[in-house]
């Protein structure tokens, strides 16, 4: 199934008319990590909360402004005016809804699959000794995360995540800035 505004997908403006709306933030618990893994990589910022019970995780919601996922459809009344959406147990028929009705605000992998920090570009120099050497000789563009330390660049793994999202969506993600520093 194709997606519908690819465009949209890919951060350009809707034709100069209206306010743009801002996207969505979301949160979750672990049992949806791996939906959360693969919104991050298409560019989402999405929290999970490891171990969370759905109130906890509608309390940091609210706290944070953000846009609860969630398998259940149990919602207590006291957190009505906490925005709530409702996804499939298939990670790949969520991943495609959410991505056809919310823009991600990023660029694919622009985000750090794990802790969810934005990734930030470095220079070849200070991640010596840190990712192998072929790929610094490679001379390959590197991105870091300040968050849990990990190291990013396109590779096979890139690929494959790029390949999957193509499957999932209809569509390659783009790739990242790829100019040398």
């Amino acid at each position: 199934m194709p997606v519908a505004g690819l465009a949209r997908l890919r951060g350009a403006a809707r034709g100069g008319y209206g306010r743009r709306v801002p996207a969505t933030r979301f949160i979750t618990d672990s049992s949806l990590g791996s939906l959360a893994r693969w919104l991050r990589f298409l560019g989402h910022d999405v929290v999970t909360l490891p171990g969370a019970r759905l109130e906890d995780v509608l309390a940091a919601a609210r706290r944070d402004d953000r846009t609860v996922l969630t398998l259940s459809r149990r919602r207590p009344r006291r957190w009505a005016a906490v925005s709530v959406i409702t996804v499939e147990r298939d990670v790949i028929a969520a991943l495609r809804a959410l991505a056809e009705r919310h823009a991600p605000p990023e660029p694919p992998l622009g985000r750090c699959g794990v802790c969810n920090t934005r990734l930030e570009p470095r220079l070849h120099v200070e991640a010596r000794g840190e990712v192998p050497s072929r790929v610094l000789r490679a001379g390959r563009a590197l991105r870091y995360c300040p968050g849990c330390g990990k190291w990013y660049w396109e590779g096979t793994h890139a690929r494959a995540i790029r390949d999957g999202l193509a499957q999932a969506l209809g569509h390659p993600g783009e790739p990242p800035d790829t100019e040398r520093r």
